[in-house]
């Protein structure tokens, strides 16, 4: 777990500081650096995997992210052409990594990298468990690719989400820690296992819904269907195809598993959790991802719904996650300014915030008070 990333050229970022907790929220207006965040993370993690990070730089392009060239990352008012990248997981312990601007490039070359502390994979983000999901995660299909490397040897369920179903197939047994565990209905208590739990927190994005996995017989693809209770008004013996259920249950799909299987240690980054769900599964994946924050899940998650935040506010509330375990970031470029500003509220114990920048999560209040005038 690392408790800052320190960004200096990099994309709308000139020199920015900032604190990760173990759920950190990142919230902005279209453009002004939440995904930059993330990109960074994912870009060194691509980096390092690829065999890039220890000698050579960084790799702009390859499974987790494509980020184009050198003139596409470095800061448009960039005061040395270099651009720089630290994490720091305690005040003794950081890596840092500072690249040379080749304009048409694709691999960014050292020109000085620092490690203090410890070796390069003692941060969560280079360890075992670690889970990127993009915005643009997978769509509704009836069958999904198996890749035995990326789920049975790296636990990855593919940066949109791609190996989900494989990841179902082979950990539906893998046992959910008891703080993660949620009643399938008031009637019947979900078993420990991972299936059985997805099934249990789906409840509240569909009622009644029932996820199953079945190996295709001499493919390399999973079947993926969703069934229904009768308690649902549908047949119960009936099964539906993904592409017969919208988008919903397939986004949400791969963070629901992202939750509940990554141990203490791990490492989510989130885009968008909210997409394509009402806002009472909003705030049901808030309150998930502050739940497996709790367990020691370090997640980092950018996100425009006002949904997410109060599940995770309430579960703060409720004492399911302790207030100093949250950061929460707003990204601003006030007007006639190129420079991004960030201003960072804390919750209370009682779920408050300290303070409310003008456009975080705001635009209820402000649209009611124009309707209301």
């Amino acid at each position: 777990m690392f408790e800052e990333v320190y960004l200096k050229n990099f994309k709308v970022f000139s020199d920015h500081h900032i604190s990760l907790a173990r759920l950190t929220l990142l919230s902005a207006l279209n453009g002004t650096g939440k995904s930059s965040v993330l990109q960074v993370l994912a870009l060194l993690r691509q980096s390092f995997e690829a065999g890039f990070l220890n000698e050579e730089g960084w790799l702009l392009n390859g499974e987790l992210i494509e980020l184009g060239v050198a003139e596409d990352v470095l800061h448009e008012y960039f005061d040395t052409p270099e651009i720089m990248a630290e994490l720091r997981a305690s005040e003794n312990v950081s890596q840092g990594w500072t690249v040379q601007y080749e304009k048409s490039s694709d691999v960014l070359r050292y020109s000085e990298s620092s490690n203090h502390g410890g070796a390069i994979g003692s941060l969560s983000l280079f360890g075992d468990w670690f889970q990127y999901l993009r915005a643009d995660r997978v769509n509704p299909a009836v069958s999904y690719k198996k890749s035995y490397h990326s789920v049975g040897r790296r636990h990855f369920l593919g940066a949109r989400g791609e190996y989900t179903a494989h990841f179902l197939s082979l950990f539906q047994d893998h046992p959910v820690p008891e703080a993660l565990r949620r009643r399938q209905d008031e009637d019947q208590a979900a078993t420990p296992g991972l299936l059985s739990q997805v099934n249990a927190w789906m409840q509240e994005f569909s009622p009644g819904v029932r996820v199953a996995v079945e190996d295709i017989e001499k493919t390399d693809f999973v079947r993926l269907s969703y069934a229904y209770g009768a308690s649902a008004g549908l047949s119960s013996s009936n099964s539906y195809r993904p592409t017969n259920v919208g988008f919903g249950l397939t986004y949400s799909l791969p963070i629901v598993v992202a939750c509940l299987a990554t141990p203490p240690g791990g490492l989510i980054l989130l885009e968008n959790p909210e997409a394509h769900l009402h806002p009472q599964g909003q705030a049901a994946m808030g309150r998930l991802m502050a739940l497996a924050a709790a367990t020691g899940v370090q997640i980092v998650v950018e996100t425009h719904s006002d949904h997410v935040l109060n599940g995770i506010r309430m579960a703060v509330k409720s004492g399911e996650l302790a207030p100093e375990h949250v950061a929460a970031h707003y990204f601003s470029r006030p007007r006639g300014s190129q420079a991004v500003e960030m201003q960072s509220p804390k919750i209370t114990r009682q779920g408050r915030l300290t303070f409310w920048p003008d456009g975080f999560f705001d635009q209820w209040e402000k649209s009611l008070d124009s309707l209301l005038d």
